[in-house]
């Protein structure tokens, strides 16, 4: 189930969008002030902040550049003022929307299922699938069916780059150039032996690639189709 965030002082507010958000299917968590709004985010996950600008102890500005620092979540600010500096303080801060008090419930559901639709999108363009392998370059994690595998970064981004371009042969020179760059002051045994330990992390967990060794020349991943 989506989790949404409300955050607002008033607890008509509260109450009146729980219930519109609720009706359409929305787990919806509330928060009166940007302190316990924080405190909520580091306990559960929430997939979008609805957030009034005028509250004790921390504003909405504040809190949503707090938010835009630590998460990746779609934000709108709730505000009684509809001056454009007010608008123009709130895109500075960080939000992705804008809604002006009063509102028609309606409105903020619209909003909240176009920005939800937006970061969905969004987030596809960091996945590949390569049958049952799933490699999600925004979590930097592999799921293969139910299961997560968090890799050392080196060793995912050189099965990412791989992903990527299946049936192409790469030397060593190439992969060290394209991951560790031109830079790079190690040789390329670093290479064998990431590829060593990605062969004996998938081998037995999924037939829907193989890294194949190339002889005299390098690698390549060969995808099952």
């Amino acid at each position: 189930m989506t989790n949404i965030l409300i955050v607002d002082d008033d607890s008509h507010i509260l109450k009146l969008v729980d219930l519109h958000l609720s009706e359409a299917g929305y787990h919806v968590l509330q928060a009166q002030d940007g302190v316990e709004a924080l405190d909520l985010l580091r306990k559960k996950k929430c997939d979008l902040a609805v957030v009034d600008v005028m509250m004790p102890y921390m504003d909405g500005y504040t809190l949503t550049k707090e938010i835009r620092e630590m998460y990746d979540i779609p934000i709108i600010l709730l505000t009684a003022k509809n001056q454009i500096e007010d608008k123009e303080q709130g895109y500075i801060s960080g939000t992705d929307d804008y809604l002006v008090k009063p509102f028609e419930p309606k409105e903020l559901l619209f909003r909240i299922k176009a920005l939800l639709r937006r970061y969905d999108n969004q987030l596809d363009d960091f996945k590949i699938c390569l049958g049952r392998t799933v490699i999600n370059k925004k979590s930097y994690e592999v799921h293969i069916g139910d299961l997560t595998i968090l890799l050392p970064l080196k060793e995912f981004e050189l099965l990412y780059f791989f992903i990527s371009n299946p049936m192409q042969v790469f030397t060593r020179e190439q992969l060290i150039e394209h991951i560790w760059g031109l830079d790079y002051e190690g040789d390329e045994r670093t290479v064998n032996v990431h590829v060593k330990r990605l062969r004996e992390r998938f081998y037995k967990l999924t037939d829907d690639f193989q890294i194949k060794t190339v002889r005299g020349v390098g690698y390549l991943l060969e995808a099952k189709r």
